[in-house]
């Protein structure tokens, strides 16, 4: 019988992955994996919670739940990588680092020498003889977040959600009684529940008050807490009013400036080519060619054609932050991506 560890949050996802694991035939291990724990001002660490709620789930399902300590790993892997990149004035995604650096590296090599056969995870894909597959339900698809786990990985690897949408998800917790069954989704930083990345860097980060500068004028509009907190394209959180509304659209760290302009079509908001850097390819490269990509988590697909490290965009692409993830896909196959110069 097939041995395998399934990464338990807490959540009604993962508990369903192991569900449907045990329904078919699977000798199934639940493991909940101790990333962060913890709490900020005005903000507690729900991992306590979440491991209870893991705990209900695997006695209902009859199964051992185990829990891997990985804080220190991802301390250093994954906010510490947050933390140095958004210092650099670049727009990071701790949810890649994670997946790349923890679920699917630490999780998978600690499940392996435990005993397991494989591992299996909640997120909204599928995959194929080590190869990453978009999921049926396109609008929670995570194969954005996954571009950057190995091709060998993934043969050690389940989906088991990747064939259905969340509707149907939650109606078949609800079927099966999980006690997550109705859970809410966390949202917010992937690590720290609801507590929102302004809040979660401040407590890590010094930061001064500079100035919020039109770019077109030169004139001074108002002030920031931090050019830190500032990513391309926001219009949100800038308190400068009145009028059109402002976009940002530069920022110089040295100097703690933010520049922001009313002109949408803003040479700065818009890219016609990108260039990447951290390139990784599932499997082989597949090489230079037609490509559509994403250049966000729920962003439509938009073609592309890729020359070496930089891809030359059939339609401009708007907001495209240095240090955010561009992610490649042939029809249904995602095959890599790179990160953002």
């Amino acid at each position: 019988m097939t041995r395998v560890y399934v990464g338990m949050s807490g959540g009604v996802d993962s508990s369903l992955t192991a569900a449907l694991l045990v329904e078919q035939g699977y000798e199934v291990t639940g493991v909940y994996m101790k990333n962060w724990s913890q709490d900020l001002p005005g903000m507690k660490c729900p991992w306590a919670e979440d491991l209870a709620d893991a705990k209900r789930v695997a006695v209902q399902l009859g199964i051992d739940l185990k829990v891997f300590d990985f804080e220190a790993d991802y301390r250093g892997k994954v906010v510490g990588y947050m933390i140095d990149t958004y210092k650099e004035g670049r727009t990071p995604n701790p949810d890649i680092m994670c997946n790349q650096e923890v679920k699917f590296k630490l999780f998978l090599d600690a499940s392996l020498a435990d005993g397991a056969d494989m591992i299996a995870t909640g997120h909204y894909a599928q995959t194929k003889d080590g190869r990453l597959l978009r999921a049926v339900d396109d609008n929670k698809d995570q194969t954005y977040f996954l571009y950057r786990v190995t091709s060998a990985a993934l043969e050690k690897t389940l989906f088991p959600l990747g064939g259905y949408t969340k509707p149907q998800v939650r109606e078949m917790a609800v079927e099966r009684g999980l006690y997550t069954a109705t859970k809410k989704e966390s949202m917010g930083i992937c690590f720290v529940g609801r507590v929102g990345i302004r809040e979660f860097l401040g407590q890590y980060v010094d930061t001064a008050p500079g100035s919020i500068i039109d770019k077109d004028s030169g004139k001074v509009l108002g002030q920031h807490d931090g050019a830190i907190f500032y990513t391309i394209g926001q219009r949100h959180g800038l308190d400068i009013g009145g009028g059109l509304p402002y976009y940002v659209v530069g920022k110089n760290m040295d100097k703690n400036e933010v520049y922001v302009s009313t002109n949408l079509q803003d040479g700065s908001l818009w890219r016609h080519e990108i260039e990447l850097a951290a390139v990784h390819w599932i499997g082989k490269n597949p090489g230079n060619g037609k490509y559509h990509i994403r250049v966000r988590h729920r962003a439509p697909l938009v073609p592309a054609t890729l020359k070496d490290t930089v891809l030359e965009l059939d339609e401009p692409q708007r907001a495209v932050a240095s240090g955010q993830s561009i992610v490649l896909y042939e029809a249904n196959l995602c095959v890599g991506g790179g990160i953002v110069i």
